[in-house]
């Protein structure tokens, strides 16, 4: 069993979902070390090239239809680069299930930070700049949060988890 494949995937969820919620931000380094951690641990599981080359296809898919969301203003540009790196280990028969959880999740955290905001900003929660930058209406919502909780819950179904688990 490959330790690495198998918690570095999540644990980059997990910073990159702390980081969209106190920051508003996905850092491109994290979005290319998810993106580029995928070869060495596809090469760790033994995966076929046939299979690499369809999560490679499947990411650029993602990351074309990302960005023509980003060119309408429906989603930010982080959350693209970031949706296409996950995918990238998510491969094809995932991308769907990944999309209909990121939907769901994403809609009841937008459905949470409303009623957030929908309360009085207490005085104590100024001093707090994340609280105070996820209650003021101007904001987005920060999306990533959902897509890495998505990532995570439907990772365990992927090919390369599956390798990994049997190497």
């Amino acid at each position: 069993m490959s330790y690495f494949g198998i918690f570095y995937f999540p644990a980059l969820m997990f910073f990159a979902a702390i980081s969209d919620l106190f920051t508003m931000r996905i850092p491109n380094w994290l979005v290319l070390g998810v993106g580029l951690a995928f070869f060495p641990a596809a090469i760790i599981a033994q995966m076929p090239w046939e299979a690499i080359g369809i999560h490679v296809l499947c990411a650029f898919a993602v990351l074309v239809v990302a960005f023509g969301l980003f060119a309408l203003n429906v989603i930010g540009g982080g959350d693209a680069k970031f949706a296409a790196a996950t995918v990238l280990w998510l491969g094809a028969g995932q991308v769907l299930p990944y999309l209909v959880y990121a939907s769901v999740f994403g809609g009841v955290l937008t459905i949470l930070i409303l009623l957030l905001r929908s309360l009085p900003l207490e005085v104590w929660i100024t001093r707090f700049e994340w609280l105070s930058r996820l209650h003021n209406r101007k904001n987005g919502v920060p999306y990533g949060i959902a897509l890495a909780i998505a990532a995570v819950f439907v990772y365990p179904e992927t090919l390369i988890y599956n390798l990994l688990v049997q190497s």
